[in-house]
This record gives C-alpha cells, sequence and structure tokens, in this order.
C-alpha cells in the first residue's frame, strides 16, 4: 500500500516529534517503526490513516463478543488496550471471513486507544492508534512498530500471525505451558460459591478424577468465613474456612487431583488487616469492591509475592487463579509518583509484580499453573500465565464458545480454557449437553456437583470429556479455523494431516472437499439434521454415530462423491468418519 505517506500524525502529514518509517515489507505485510521524542507533559499523539470500504463485513476487536459489526465515526467510544486489558490489535474481515485489513502494535504494555470506523461522507475506514495517553513512563524516546497485514487468507489466519509477531519481541517472550494447565480441570465457583465443604470437596474430587479431570480450583471461600460475595476481608490470605490447609491439600493430592487456590489480586479490604498497614498505598479506595493496592510501591510488591510463594511453600499448591489484574489501573483519584515508589507507570508497575511472581513461583514449583481471564489474555499477560480463561459467562453457551475462539487466535501455545461449565440438575439432557459440545475447542472446565447430577448428566459429561482428553493433542496444537464471526462462529474445525474436527453450532451446510484419515462432526446443536456439500470425490468411509451419551445409535459405510450427503445425527451428538 506504500502506507509510510499516509499515516498522519495528530492529523498532519508530519510532525517534528514523531518519525515513520517502514522496515518490513512481504506479500501484503508491512511493519513501520515509530520513533516518538515526547516531551514531559507532552498531549497524546495519534497515529491514523484510512482504507476503502471494500468488502468489509465487520470488525473483529479481541473482547468484544457479540458486537463485531461496523461502527460510523460518530458513535461508540474506542477500544482501550494495556498490559492488563485487551491486545492492541483490530481486524477488518471481508463477506467470506477474509482478512481485509488487519492492524497491532509492539506496545502492549502502556494504555493505547484504537479504532477502525466508517466515515459516510467517503465510504473509508479511517484507522487510528492514540499514544502516550498516560505519560506515565513514556516520556522522551519512546519506540514502537505497527504492523498492517492485508494478505488475502482467513481472518483468522492474520490474528495469529499477529500473535507470533508479538512473541517475536524478547519482552513479550511466553511463559512456559505445564501438561496440567492442558488438562480438563474443575471448579468450585459456580457448583459452590463461598461456601465449601472439605468432605463434599474431596468426593467430588474422586469423581472428577475418574472423568478425567486432572485438577481442581478452589474458588473464593476458602479464605474466609464470609459469605456475602464480597472482598471485605481479602488482603490477608490467612485461611478461616479451610483452616487445615496443608493437610487439605494432602487430601486432594491423594485423590490423584492436583490443585489451585484463587486469589483477588489488587483487593485489600477494608476489614483486613492488610488494610491498615497499607493505608495511603491504593491506586484508589473508591471502588465498588475494595481498595486497591498500588504496585507502585516496592513493599506492595513484595508482600504480594510472598503471599504466593509462602502458600506454594507452606501448603504444596500446583497452581494459582490470580483474579481481577484488570483492576489495577489508573482512577479519578491515584496520587502521582511519590518518593516511596519506584515507578512512575502503574503499568510497568504491573509488569514487574507479574514477571516476579512468575519466577519466583517457576524457581520453585518449574510446572506452576497460573490462570488468567478476560480481558487479561493479551500477550504481554502471557509472560506470566499460562491458563487463559473465557470470561464469565455461566450457563451461556454461545458465549463461551465466541470466547474460546477469540482467545484461541491470539493465544499461541497457551491453554484457552472455557468458562467454568455449568447448568441445572433438572435440565433436559440434550441441553444441559449444549454447554459442553460448545466449548469442546478450549479445555473444559467444569463446575457443577457430580455427585448430585443425574445420572445421564454423567454420562454425556463423561463421554465427551474423554473425547476430549482422546483428542487433546489435535484440539490444542491442531489448525484451529472459527467461521462467521458476524453469525457468532457456527462452524468451527481444527485439524491436522490425519484428522479433522468439526463442531457444527447452527443449522449450516458443512463443506468437505478433502480428504482426511478421519473426520468427526459435533452436531452441536438441537436440531438432528446434518448435512454436507462434498466438493471432490473423496472416497468410501465408514462412519459411527453416537448420542450425547456415548451410546451408539447407527453405523454403515458411505461413498463421499461431489453433491450433498445428509446424516441425521442426534442432538449435540457426533459422527465420525473412518476411511476405508
Amino acid at each position: 500500500m506504500g502506507l509510510e505517506k499516509e499515516i498522519l500524525v495528530n492529523g498532519k502529514s508530519d510532525n517534528p516529534l514523531v518519525e515513520i518509517h517502514q522496515i518490513f515489507h512481504e506479500n501484503e505485510v508491512s511493519v513501520y517503526d515509530v520513533k516518538i521524542n515526547n516531551e514531559k507533559g507532552a498531549s497524546p499523539i495519534t497515529l491514523s490513516w484510512k482504507i476503502p470500504a471494500h468488502n468489509i463485513m465487520g470488525v473483529w476487536k479481541p473482547t468484544t463478543d457479540f458486537a463485531k459489526r461496523i461502527q460510523a465515526d460518530w458513535e461508540l467510544d474506542h477500544m482501550e488496550s494495556r498490559i492488563s486489558i485487551d491486545a492492541p490489535v483490530i481486524g477488518l474481515f471481508g463477506h467470506n471471513d477474509t482478512n481485509i485489513h488487519t492492524f497491532a502494535c509492539s506496545d502492549v504494555i502502556n494504555k493505547l486507544d484504537l479504532n477502525a470506523r466508517i466515515r459516510e461522507e467517503d465510504d473509508c475506514f479511517y484507522c487510528h492508534l492514540t499514544l502516550c495517553q498516560e505519560n506515565q513512563g513514556q516520556n522522551g524516546a519512546y519506540n514502537i512498530q505497527i504492523r498492517i497485514d492485508e494478505e488475502d487468507k482467513h481472518f483468522s489466519k492474520a490474528l495469529m500471525a499477529t500473535s507470533k509477531w508479538w512473541e517475536s519481541f524478547q519482552n513479550l517472550k511466553p511463559a512456559p505451558v505445564p501438561e496440567i494447565a492442558l488438562e480438563p480441570l474443575y471448579s468450585t465457583w459456580y457448583n459452590f460459591h463461598q461456601v465449601l465443604d472439605e468432605d463434599v470437596l474431596i468426593e467430588e474430587c474422586k469423581t472428577a478424577y475418574k472423568l478425567g479431570y486432572r485438577s481442581i480450583i478452589i474458588d473464593d471461600g476458602w479464605q474466609t468465613n464470609d459469605a456475602n460475595r464480597g472482598y471485605d476481608f481479602t488482603g490477608d490470605w490467612k485461611p478461616e474456612r479451610i483452616t487445615k490447609t496443608k493437610a487439605f491439600v494432602e487430601r486432594v493430592h491423594s485423590t490423584g487431583m492436583k490443585i489451585g487456590f484463587w486469589y483477588s489480586v489488587p483487593f485489600c479490604g477494608n476489614k483486613s488487616e492488610a488494610y491498615k498497614r497499607f493505608k495511603g498505598k491504593f491506586l484508589t479506595e473508591d471502588h465498588r469492591w475494595a481498595p486497591v493496592f498500588d504496585p507502585r510501591y516496592p513493599e506492595v510488591r513484595s508482600y504480594l509475592i510472598d503471599i504466593y510463594k509462602n502458600a506454594l511453600l507452606d501448603w504444596n499448591l500446583d497452581g494459582f487463579k490470580l483474579d481481577f489484574i484488570d483492576d489495577f489501573k489508573l482512577y479519578k483519584d491515584t496520587p502521582s509518583k511519590n518518593d516511596n515508589m519506584d515507578f512512575h507507570s502503574v503499568n510497568e508497575a504491573v509488569d514487574r509484580l507479574l514477571t516476579d511472581v512468575m519466577e519466583t513461583l517457576r524457581a520453585i514449583k518449574p510446572d506452576i499453573f497460573i490462570e488468567f481471564r478476560q480481558k487479561y489474555t493479551g500477550p504481554a499477560m502471557r509472560k506470566y500465565g499460562n491458563m487463559f480463561r473465557a470470561f464469565d459467562c455461566p450457563g451461556d453457551a454461545t458465549m463461551n464458545r465466541i470466547r474460546i475462539a477469540d482467545i484461541n487466535m491470539l493465544a499461541g501455545n497457551t491453554a484457552v480454557h472455557s468458562d467454568m461449565i455449568t447448568w441445572h440438575n433438572e435440565e433436559k439432557l440434550e441441553v444441559a449437553a449444549l454447554q459442553m459440545v460448545n466449548t469442546l475447542f478450549g479445555v473444559p472446565q467444569v463446575s457443577v456437583k457430580l455427585n448430585e447430577i443425574p445420572k445421564d448428566h454423567l454420562e454425556m459429561l463423561k463421554f465427551y470429556t474423554n473425547y476430549w482428553v482422546a483428542n487433546k493433542s489435535l484440539i490444542t496444537t491442531g489448525d484451529f479455523t472459527p467461521f462467521k464471526p458476524l453469525a457468532n462462529y457456527p462452524l468451527q474445525h481444527v485439524k491436522n494431516n490425519n484428522k479433522l474436527i468439526i463442531g457444527l453450532h447452527d443449522d449450516y451446510v458443512v463443506n468437505l472437499d478433502v480428504s482426511y484419515k478421519n473426520i468427526d462432526i459435533l452436531n452441536a446443536k438441537l436440531s438432528t439434521e446434518t448435512i454436507l456439500k462434498v466438493g471432490a470425490d473423496l472416497g468410501n468411509y465408514n462412519y459411527s454415530i453416537f448420542n450425547c451419551k456415548g451410546e451408539l445409535v447407527d453405523n454403515g459405510s458411505v461413498e463421499f462423491k461431489i453433491g450433498l450427503v445428509e446424516f441425521n445425527i442426534p442432538a449435540c451428538g457426533l459422527i465420525q468418519l473412518n476411511k476405508k
């Protein structure tokens, strides 16, 4: 495109504070080096450019969920990206899922505003990045890169290439992913909330292990007897409910399960001892949940690191769920830097805190697992966490599917987990199964009381958990593609050289035009008709059809010739095709 002369700085074609040079161009992918000589207290700097609105169907952003539509330039706020919120990337995609224009920034730590919106006066999309907004550590020389990808390929591949580009920066090398992060997980949150019973949990662990789950996260409630769904008592992390903590961890380990504990990292409840100790060292006390620790103080960071370090050493934990990282940010009443702080920037202090947390814990236990959830699942967070979970969406199978797919496209080899799968005990079996089959392209987390759900629900859960475990390598390392983003990814597939798994979540025709040794189609919906459009003579296959409990309901053989083939697959069932 030759965008070098088209990138405007604060609406002008030249600016003495900014130097822009194209440093790479190949296959319609360009990288621009941007040097900013910002002065102390300088105003934010906006880099902008426009492209014609040719074949653009929607706009992909990391956490917009259902809202991937085109926006006009007179509506809505811009997208914010910083270390613990989203990622600085936007993709414009075409009517056939083609990548049209994907742009990203190398600064994944500091606060940026970015957007791509259409202007009705000229039918062009105006793209922009606004930098140096908080003036916290960005004064003086400031260097970034901008990557623009207009290669003709599926939009998801442009996003995955962006993730690889981020990985190439020395300060963005992802943390190793332990094997346990790639195993199904049992969570206490939706099924127990804060009311935890040790004996009941041990029995749940025994059942979960038999089903194929290999770890449990003990969520909020282990540390306090307060069950008001609040955070007044956070900050001390001295267990009141599970008081014999080490013995409890040993009991969990005896079932075969590994165990992690939940911590709300930023919060220091005003009923805690820590609140008195750190009074005056908060980013804000005017928060809906609790005062927020200020990580710019080295003593605050040391205190938090020691909490996790001591828990690991004293109780022999296997992992941590570090929650609410996105609440580390500037608030309207956040104090300015003082002489007792060693960081000016909150975002850079968070980077230091989380880097030290991961390094400290891995030095003790190299295969420690650390879970983060959306929206803090961007490229910087891959340095400190090795499990990314879809943001809370209890009972919402469609949202869970969308969020898993959106995380997957930027997560690289970081383990991508579903939000905890849950449903009502009296739910119809096939409707309960929707929760499971919509999340199989991520690592499943389950949060139902396994020893209380109906027998057929348990059979369904066992079938699909075993199916996921059997296909774990393909699902977690294969070539993943979600289709039709504006329709909420009703079709997804993952493949390698030998096998193709298709998730069919709505009444769409499945296109088959390449031969694979094994093809699985998940009929992840309540209707039973499944239509395949065969685009080439693929040969003869044996097939087996299963219902959602794993019971064989039909088998036979089929010859795939060019044309349409219809199968009747039970709701939330599965067909497996094996080439003769």
